[in-house]
């Protein structure tokens, strides 16, 4: 059954980063939706920032970044006619892997093989990952984990949707919700109703839907499948220091 993702998302105080994969009502676009959110003053401290092909996280105030690690990173970016979302620097290894052709077929997931859950003990924040093909709309959802916390203990699963329904999409977050430690994402991704052709409704709802205090910064893409040309819209929380 599809799920509502706005009131879901109104409902839950910290889902953590967040992907979402699907189509348009009307089956004519690809969408893709990524998003941010910080407790700390550091992960806070966040804006996205266009680059060719997609965005990355960059420092709010460069002069309050206390640890890049982990939270300055390429988000999304764009190879041939695939796009690549993800919550970290695994970005780059997928699109590596992807450019090289060095698993055919399969470069997604062997990209995240070499890869694990985040070093951010207790939390071990998960990797979650999207890859999306731009003229036909099929994805693949990933997330990489600990077992229940377990250090000892990494978690691959890998979701391929083929072929997609025109007006629903799949969610995935890094967290089940906010906690001490913050428990991982479980189970499949969710798979929700995706009710507006034009991304820039979307995204409003989707922001209006992010909790006020802890959202940081929101990317919706819209990929036109007969053409493969797209629109990204960027909306953050937190105005960009100009550097002098």
């Amino acid at each position: 059954m599809k799920k509502n993702l706005y009131k879901y998302l109104s409902g839950n105080e910290y889902p953590g980063r967040g992907i979402v994969l699907g189509l348009t009502p009307d089956g004519q676009k690809a969408v893709i939706a990524y998003w941010i959110m910080g407790r700390s003053a550091n992960s806070r401290n966040r804006v996205f920032e266009a680059i060719p092909g997609g965005i990355r996280t960059v420092a709010a105030d460069p002069a309050k970044l206390e640890d890049p690690h982990l939270i300055i990173y390429n988000a999304v970016l764009t190879l041939r006619e695939t796009t690549v979302v993800t919550n970290g620097d695994q970005t780059d290894t997928i699109v590596h892997f992807m450019n090289e052709n060095l698993f055919p077929g399969y470069s997604f997931e062997a990209a995240l093989t070499t890869r694990t859950y985040e070093d951010d003990a207790p939390n071990f924040t998960p990797r979650i990952s999207g890859v999306v093909d731009m003229r036909g709309g099929a994805y693949k959802l990933s997330i990489v984990k600990s077992c229940d916390g377990n250090a000892a203990s990494v978690q691959r699963q890998t979701f391929d949707y083929p072929q997609p329904v025109a007006g629903e999409g799949h969610f995935i977050s890094t967290y089940l919700k906010n906690g001490a430690p913050i428990p991982s994402f479980a189970g499949e991704p969710m798979r929700i109703a995706i009710d507006e052709n034009d991304g820039n409704e979307l995204a409003g709802k989707l922001w209006e839907s992010l909790n006020e205090d802890n959202k940081v910064s929101l990317f919706v893409r819209t990929i036109t499948l007969e053409t493969g040309d797209y629109e990204d819209i960027i909306l953050n929380k937190y105005n960009a220091v100009e550097g002098e």
